[in-house]
């Protein structure tokens, strides 16, 4: 994946995330403050994400 289009969509997650959570708090909908959640985790799982390391298993 080419960096911009990575980072493009990183900056649109966290926008989302805000404006979400911004939506949720002035009209009290909980159902907006759990998007923002998602799109924030989704933002931080892609941001760090988890390396897995299959070469520290022992064969059988």
């Amino acid at each position: 994946m080419n960096a911009f289009i990575k980072w493009l969509i990183l900056a649109a997650l966290i926008i989302a995330a805000i404006a979400c959570y911004s939506y949720g708090s002035t009209t009290g909908l909980f159902i907006f403050i759990i998007a923002g959640f998602v799109f924030e985790m989704v933002f931080w799982f892609k941001v760090f994400p988890i390396k897995r390391n299959h070469h520290d298993r022992k064969p059988i």
